[in-house]
């Protein structure tokens, strides 16, 4: 299942889910890196 997860203000990132972390962050995998960050709220169009 693919996610997107923020990186600071600018940088979104879409990747493979992988886990939450306790804290509340989400992590994703694209190749053979993994990024944790704050989920992106699904917005009605």
């Amino acid at each position: 299942m693919l996610k997107t997860i923020m990186i600071g203000r600018y940088l979104s990132i879409q990747g493979q889910f992988i886990r939450t972390t306790p804290n509340g962050l989400m992590v994703v995998r694209i190749g053979d890196e993994t990024y944790a960050g704050r989920p992106v709220k699904k917005t009605a169009a």
